[in-house]
């Protein structure tokens, strides 16, 4: 089989690597790899495009002060 002959067999069929190395350990662990990054870049991203949530705003506590701090304490709040 010629060079050419190869190649075009190679791309007609889309396989890029042979069998052998697409089933070995190391290549699936380079795959399983590169999948929990994907996810986690992505979990990063939407996360990153949701609004920040602010945990004064989910705990209890006191949201108003006793006294007045401004610089009328007369008038009203």
């Amino acid at each position: 089989m010629t060079t050419h002959l190869l190649i075009d067999s190679i791309a007609h069929h889309g396989l890029v690597l042979p069998p052998l190395v697409l089933e070995s350990s190391w290549f699936l662990a380079l795959a399983g790899f590169v999948a929990i990054n994907t996810v986690m870049f992505v979990a990063l991203a939407v996360a990153k495009m949701l609004p920040r949530i602010y945990l004064s705003d989910w705990a209890p506590g006191r949201q108003r002060r006793s006294e007045t701090r401004s610089i009328y304490p007369d008038s009203p709040p």
